[in-house]
């Protein structure tokens, strides 16, 4: 069973149906997720990822993967590796891989031509002279003094830039576009800067590296990339995006890709469009790869993959299966408006994927003795339950039964309040799949706590006989202590205990937010059924919520199991949602 949500229309899906019917790109659709290398993917990702993929799919068109490695001061290979495993576990497969650092060459000439047309130039300011003369929101910029370099010094100093003659920050390759624009980004843009790093792809061969939006678009249109679908923070950078390909024009410049088909990199260059969308934000989480970075170093998680954390290798290992994510972020749609989602709307797309797939097992996380008294010593048999309610198709399985179990301290109350319907003294309960027991006494330690209750069983009320609908008000699960098998419980919650973790404005910090018991490890009692499960193997452990094999560290012999969802919203209930 699957809970793909329907294909709802959007104005991006409206635009490259239109597009097709046009004749536009020659009806062609090819689109790409470009990361960039830095940090493991969020949740905020899948958004870009459900849609740059599910877009080519659905046009019948083509999605590259492509790593934006531009900046290699930041970047990594175990990165690179997370983000090809992330978007596979998503569902997607990608037309082909590609770097930006497969064009480090093509750049290289597109500088090199901007130059000759008179359109770009080498610029010696520091930053912070740039930053002086770049002007502000209200007041226009001044060019730099190296402007009106003639072409033939430009090229020059490009060349030794190139060569590594120059340090960091010495010089760098700006640009023309208009200082006095009200676009800051279009105030005499970089495109280059030197950095004496080696790089995770193409090693120490270059010492220049090109800014995002100078490579960004050159990229599309090399890969003959039809609609780049970005995020609306890119809006006021569009006009910077449209300037490089009008002037680069690479559709009309063959030369500037020469090479690249005999790498395997060849394609016919287009003149993509630009489209904007908002991004996927969750209240009660944090986006930035900053601040997610942060969280790893300073050991405030247990890593990117710590089920806690938003990034995709985090839910995964909490148990958020992948068609779940791929159900929010259609139901949320595609706009341009920005806005928060709760978090429980994630939590419900997981809870109904989970309801549909997960088959039931039975397990104890706070386990307190049941002892059935007159049963015989050493009684043991093998009962039948059906591994899903809601379809058969699961099938059934074989459930050990004993005298002794463990039933969950908070199903037994000495002293309850009123409503309570589990397990008092005197009172009775149907054990799910046995009967109806009795509680007659209880065993209690040296300081008063409960270690046992002793009950009978009202053998008529055992399946298939006559009593078995005699009527109780409550059912309690449980397993057989002689069977279970001792577990690890990580019982998981929200990374912070406020909406807005980013709202510092009472001078606090996303880190004065973290929720202390965000954490709880505990160990409980499975059905043999549940140990031997292999890892990421999902379950609802039946009254207590959903559950999955840790990825990990989970074994037969040692089980673990994290706890993906609760069965209902526990923070909309406890008023903190």
């Amino acid at each position: 069973m699957t809970n793909e949500a329907p294909l709802h229309n959007h104005f991006i899906r409206q635009i490259v149906a239109e597009d097709r019917a046009s004749g536009k790109h020659g009806g062609a659709v090819a689109t790409r997720f470009p990361p960039e290398p830095n940090g493991y993917l969020h949740i905020g990702h899948a958004k870009s990822i459900c849609l740059n993929f599910g877009i080519a799919e659905e046009f019948g068109g083509r999605c590259n993967l492509r790593f934006d490695d531009t900046n290699p001061t930041k970047e990594d290979i175990e990165y690179v590796e997370s983000i090809q495993q992330d978007v596979r576990w998503l569902g997607f497969e990608w037309n082909e891989l590609r770097h930006a650092s497969d064009y480090f060459e093509v750049f290289y000439r597109c500088a090199e031509k901007l130059i000759r047309d008179g359109k770009a130039f080498v610029c010696d300011l520091s930053a912070e002279e740039v930053r002086a003369y770049r002007g502000t929101l209200t007041e226009a910029g001044r060019n730099s003094p190296f402007r009106d370099r003639s072409v033939e010094e430009n090229l020059d100093l490009l060349q030794r830039m190139r060569a590594g003659e120059f340090p960091d920050g010495a010089r760098t390759v700006r640009v023309k576009i208009d200082m006095s624009s009200g676009n800051i980004n279009l105030r005499d843009p970089a495109i280059y800067r030197i950095r004496h790093v080696e790089h995770q792809n193409t090693g120490n061969a270059w010492c220049i590296y090109p800014m995002y939006d100078y490579a960004h678009c050159i990229s599309d249109a090399v890969e003959g990339i039809t609609h780049s679908l970005c995020t609306l923070e890119f809006e006021d950078h569009r006009p910077l995006y449209e300037w490089c390909l009008r002037e680069i024009d690479l559709p009309n410049h063959p030369e500037l890709v020469a090479g690249l088909a005999e790498r395997g990199l060849g394609a016919q260059p287009s003149t993509p469009q630009q489209i904007e969308f908002s991004r996927l934000n969750l209240d009660f989480t944090v986006m930035s790869k900053r601040k997610l970075m942060t969280l790893v170093e300073e050991k405030l998680v247990d890593g990117w993959d710590d089920p806690r954390m938003p990034t995709l290798s985090g839910v995964r290992r909490r148990g958020f299966p992948p068609r779940a994510i791929r159900l929010l972020c259609e139901r949320i749609g595609v706009t341009k408006q920005n806005s928060v989602i709760e978090f429980s709307v994630l939590e419900g797309c997981v809870r109904e994927e989970l309801d549909a797939n997960a088959a039931r097992r039975l397990a104890v996380i706070d386990p307190l003795k049941l002892v059935i008294d007159n049963l015989p010593e050493g009684h043991g048999e093998t009962l039948t339950f059906s591994n899903h309610p809601k379809n058969e198709a699961f099938g059934t399985r074989a459930v050990p039964f004993s005298r002794e179990l463990w039933i969950e301290r908070e199903d037994f109350m000495e002293v309850p309040p009123k409503g309570f319907h589990r397990l008092v003294p005197g009172g009775e309960v149907r054990l799910r799949g046995v009967g109806i027991v009795k509680c007659e006494r209880l065993e209690k330690d040296a300081d008063g706590t409960v270690t046992a209750v002793h009950c009978s069983l009202d053998a008529e009320t055992r399946p298939g006989l006559a009593g078995a609908d005699r009527k109780v008000k409550g059912t309690i699960h449980w397993v057989s202590a002689a069977h279970a098998v001792a577990a690890e419980i990580r019982l998981y919650d929200r990374l912070f205990n406020v909406a807005d973790p980013d709202d510092d404005s009472d001078g606090k910090t996303y880190r004065d937010h973290l929720n202390p018991d965000s954490k709880r490890v505990v160990q409980g009692w499975v059905e043999p059924a549940a140990a031997g499960a292999a890892a990421e193997t999902a379950f609802q452990f039946e009254r207590l919520g959903f559950f999955v094999a840790d990825r990990y560290d989970h074994s037969a012999g040692k089980p673990v199991f994290n706890r993906a969802v609760t069965l209902r919203d526990s923070w909309a209930k406890a008023g903190k949602g």
